[in-house]
């Protein structure tokens, strides 16, 4: 038995039809070329990661815990050297106190705007745990934006996924003091912005208003490009270490980087004023954080092919997606809208059923803290919500979207998006030509 049949005898043994599997397979064939040009990108961003580990000195000794105050902690001072080198950017902060991405997006928020201030969206509504952060849910959240004087405006995409320009022009006044610009779609079915077209809505927004600091949030997009929003005009980038930077093994954390001053703003907010950078204890992540940056850029296009795959996979079997099969990537995100509940639910059964941990379970619909409708999440990882990791989720809501992402290694992703499929299948809800 060659290779090929034998991972095909592996696939069938693991529960994979084979009128499932030979349809998946065939679409493989189809994107070798695709899956070059994203193996060629990595490797681009693997010498940027190593130059940078290289210059900063990267050491052994880097590796060692702080506890404490963490005072004089070296593997945390060169771990920020070297993701400001990687972003081209003044400074970094790189922490396992940052929970979350929604944390370190919070942190640089308060860090920056004062009671008058406006905060403004250029590209529609953030994603749903940021509402709360802001204050436009129904229910606000003690502590939000709005409740310290900060007010928020928004303007949205135009129905072809272009800026509104004349809106976004309309909308800045003497108070706008900082720029949201989320990459990545979110719950959203508009396309992820590229980061050349960030420069553009950087640059007119900066004509507009010179002195007024844009941050994107960049949660999902690190390393899927050969830049970074940083280096076409952004003031401040924000992200998770539990997506592509930390390349799945970063237990924790978050990043933000960017423009000295406003490092040093974010430090004093996530700290204390006076203490800053200083002090935060890595409690022994240090090591995980080196390697799973190490690691990211391959990681990342692992979970690029998944993206592609599933989008073809889907789109063949006529569910719209976003973005389509053929266009240009971005992030790391898959939506394709099932059209109904009992979709969304039975695709993420499929992947959960494909994971590492906990594929015995079948995860379900519920209200998750942050979001305005139950949410059904499934995510067999070995770093729990880590969407670097094979995962998928969606809002049971229509139009009944599902949002695939992750994957550590391409195999896993094509084994996760195939399993999806025949949970379709053997509910009913698809039929293979």
């Amino acid at each position: 038995m060659n290779t090929r049949e034998l991972l095909r005898e592996n696939y069938l043994s693991a529960g994979i039809s084979a009128k499932v599997y030979d349809f998946c397979a065939e679409i493989q064939e189809g994107l070798r070329d695709r899956f070059e040009a994203m193996d060629a990108m990595a490797e681009v961003n693997q010498m940027k990661v190593l130059h940078a580990m290289q210059k900063n000195r990267v050491s052994t000794a880097c590796f060692e815990s702080s506890t404490g105050y963490g005072y004089d902690d070296l593997g945390r001072e060169t771990l920020e050297a070297v993701y400001a080198q990687i972003f081209q950017a003044e400074s970094a902060l790189v922490r396992p106190q940052l929970t979350c991405g929604t944390h370190a997006l919070t942190v640089a928020l308060s860090a920056i705007l004062r009671p008058g201030d406006e905060l403004l969206s250029p590209v529609g509504k953030p994603y749903d745990t940021l509402e709360g952060v802001i204050g436009i849910k129904p229910d606000n959240p003690p502590g939000s934006l709005r409740e310290f004087g900060i007010q928020y405006a928004q303007v949205d995409l135009l129905p072809d996924g272009s800026f509104d320009y004349d809106g976004i022009r309309a909308a800045i006044h003497d108070n706008t003091k900082l720029i949201t610009i989320q990459r990545s779609k979110g719950y959203a079915a508009r396309p992820t912005l590229s980061v050349e077209r960030i420069g553009e809505l950087i640059a007119r927004i900066k004509s507009i208003k010179p002195d007024v600091i844009c941050m994107v949030d960049n949660c999902y997009g690190e390393f899927v490009e050969e830049r970074e929003p940083i280096q076409v005009g952004a003031d401040l980038c924000v992200g998770s270490l539990i997506k592509n930077p930390g390349g799945g093994l970063a237990p924790i954390g978050g990043y933000i980087v960017g423009r000295q001053d406003l490092i040093d703003l974010c430090a004093y907010r996530l700290t204390a004023p006076g203490l800053g950078k200083e002090v935060g204890a890595t409690l022994g992540v240090n090591r995980s954080f080196y390697q799973g940056l190490f690691l990211a850029p391959t990681v990342t296009a692992g979970a690029l092919k998944g993206a592609v795959f599933a989008a073809n996979v889907y789109e063949k079997l006529g569910f719209p997606v976003v973005p389509d099969s053929k266009e240009s990537r971005h992030d790391i995100i898959q939506a394709v809208t099932l059209g109904s509940p009992e979709g969304v639910i039975a695709f993420c059964k499929g992947i959960q059923a494909g994971s590492p941990v906990d594929s015995h379970v079948a995860p379900e619909p519920y209200a998750m803290p942050g979001y305005h409708s139950d949410v059904i999440m499934a995510a067999g990882a070995f770093v729990q919500g880590s969407s670097i990791e094979l995962s998928a989720d969606g809002p049971v809501e229509p139009p009944y979207a599902v949002y695939f992402q992750g994957g550590l290694t391409w195999y896993h992703a094509r084994f996760g998006i195939t399993m999806s499929l025949q949970y379709l299948v053997d509910a009913g809800l698809v039929s293979l030509p």
